[in-house]
């Protein structure tokens, strides 16, 4: 029996592309065949139920759910609102009851509740940011950027972009709504973008757009409120040359929580390094080039060994081979074309072939 992966790529749909697309993937040989397209308007970010069985994409009308069908294909079921404008973040919380949408146009943070039967329903709670922050072309406004629950579920962490703040919010069982407990306020003019945390649950890692840095912070959720530590702060870049116009971008970790890489645009690089488990402290392997323009989002092929970058100004997908004795990445043939990419998530089949 041999397990069969597809891999789902969110794009903007302003031009040809209509939607989600929908590829086959060959994990031994690291590629990736488009299948079909499914259409949702400006498909900006994905995210898949914790049951794996329902896919959640943000849409001009809020959000949009799919049915995951044994092959990977997708079934729709229906669509929300999100009182508020389009979001840019989906996550879901780890008992899968709730969804929660970062709202980067409003500054806002929306529990949207989720039915047993895949449907989306009511809005629970909407928060909004408030504050202004340090980076005139941002408006002065807050910009939620990434929303993502602490592994323990007993938090909720809101990356504000615009303010330089992650919100910490405690979400209240009982009334489905959101209290805020803490903020972590970062580095003036640093942009966080986007947290993840390691499979152990003890670190965070959270990335800066403006930096062009990455930063690794313990995690303790067994107190009364969180705490988060800073360990360690590591550039994104390869050269610091014109640093005013990188912005460091996707982040992602590999299955085993091994290796964590991070892509800038500007300099067009992915940043491979090696983690820790024990300390959360990270070493950096390669910052290599990409052959492609904004790598906007990245994802590790399900058996660590490839790399799949949507590059979101060129139109089109570059994937690798990961050397990791040789700090290198090898590119596996030609740039997939595909309009305007996201986002993209691989998942695995119900069935084997």
């Amino acid at each position: 029996m041999k397990e069969k992966y597809v891999a789902y790529v969110g794009t903007y749909t302003h031009g040809s592309s209509i939607g989600i697309h929908l590829y086959d993937v060959n994990v031994e040989e690291g590629t990736m065949t488009e299948r079909k397209v499914v259409p949702v308007n400006n498909s900006s970010h994905l995210a898949i139920s914790v049951n794996g069985k329902y896919l959640y994409s943000i849409a001009d009308e809020g959000v949009a759910v799919f049915s995951i069908e044994p092959d990977g294909d997708l079934t729709f079921i229906n669509k929300v609102g999100i009182d508020g404008m389009r979001g840019c973040h989906l996550s879901t919380d780890t008992k899968g009851k709730y969804l929660y949408v970062a709202g980067y146009h409003d500054g806002k943070v929306t529990v949207v509740h989720t039915h047993r039967d895949g449907r989306l329903g009511s809005v629970m709670d909407g928060v909004f940011h408030k504050g202004l922050g340090s980076v005139a072309e941002r408006n002065f406004r807050p910009h939620v950027s990434c929303v993502r629950p602490t592994p323990d579920g007993k938090y909720l962490c809101a990356v504000d972009n615009g303010i330089d703040q992650i919100k910490i919010y405690r979400p209240t069982e009982r009334t489905s709504k959101l209290d805020l407990v803490d903020v972590l306020r970062c580095v003036r003019e640093s942009g966080p973008r986007l947290i993840k945390f390691s499979p152990n649950g003890k670190f965070a890692f959270v990335n800066y757009e403006l930096k062009n840095e990455i930063q690794v912070y313990s995690y303790d959720g067994s107190g009364e409120n969180p705490k988060f530590e800073l360990l360690q702060t590591e550039s994104t870049l390869a050269s610091h040359e014109d640093e005013a116009h990188d912005a460091t971008s996707g982040m992602c970790l590999s299955e085993d929580g091994k290796y964590l890489f991070t892509s800038t645009a500007g300099e067009n690089t992915v940043a491979m390094y090696k983690v820790d488990e024990e300390t959360g402290h990270i070493e950096r392997q390669f910052v290599l080039p990409i052959s492609g323009e904004y790598p906007k989002d990245l994802d590790v092929f399900p058996d660590g060994r490839h790399l799949a970058v949507v590059n979101h100004e060129s139109n089109s997908i570059t994937t690798f081979s990961i050397d990791y004795e040789k700090k290198l990445l090898i590119m596996k043939g030609r740039p997939l074309k595909v309009e305007t990419p996201n986002s993209i998530i691989f998942h695995k089949c119900d069935y084997a072939e």
